[in-house]
């Protein structure tokens, strides 16, 4: 089973990164809507059920590469983002882009964190597959498991202690 998640994975990212991204439509075209949440974080709310809370001072961008009318991912430059997004038979899975890394699912909560030189993606809920923006062997996430991902070196699976959960999540008033 993990190894066909990686197949897939991997295929629809190097397809991705072959086919690149449309211009992004803005917000309110792409059937999400913004309100203020707790700890000074902001709730991004989307008609095709995903739901983003975006930490106080986050840069990012909703994208709708295939211009249906619905965000399919977000390109994010700084700070976290916290993605809830419901399980959906077939179709493409739902992206995060960082400017180290890729997160793709087709249904789960996982926040993606992004430092200077680092992206950290962590699992609540579901399975994530994570991979450079360059290509690269590429990992799967399960609940409770985070990767940092850095310019070099392996992409290494670890199971987060409550402490750095908990930190992140707090940034992101849950």
């Amino acid at each position: 089973m993990r190894g066909f998640w990686r197949a897939g994975f991997f295929a629809l990212a190097w397809s991705f990164l072959l086919i690149g991204t449309a211009s992004a439509q803005p917000a309110a075209n792409a059937g999400c809507t913004a309100s203020p949440s707790a700890a000074g974080t902001q709730l991004w709310r989307c008609d095709n059920g995903i739901t983003i809370v975006a930490e106080n001072g986050a840069r990012f961008e909703l994208k709708d590469a295939n211009r249906d009318g619905h965000i399919d991912s977000v390109e994010l430059s700084s700070k976290a983002l916290l993605v809830e997004v419901p399980k959906k038979p077939g179709g493409n899975p739902f992206k995060v882009l960082t400017p180290q890394a890729i997160a793709a699912v087709r249904g789960t909560k996982w926040a993606v964190d992004v430092s200077d030189a680092k992206t950290a993606v962590f699992v609540a809920d579901g399975r994530v597959g994570v991979t450079r923006r360059t290509r690269g062997r590429g990992v799967v996430l399960g609940r409770g498991e985070g990767v940092d991902v850095e310019a070099t070196g392996p992409l290494t699976v670890k199971t987060w202690g409550q402490a750095r959960v908990d930190a992140l999540m707090a940034r992101l008033g849950q």
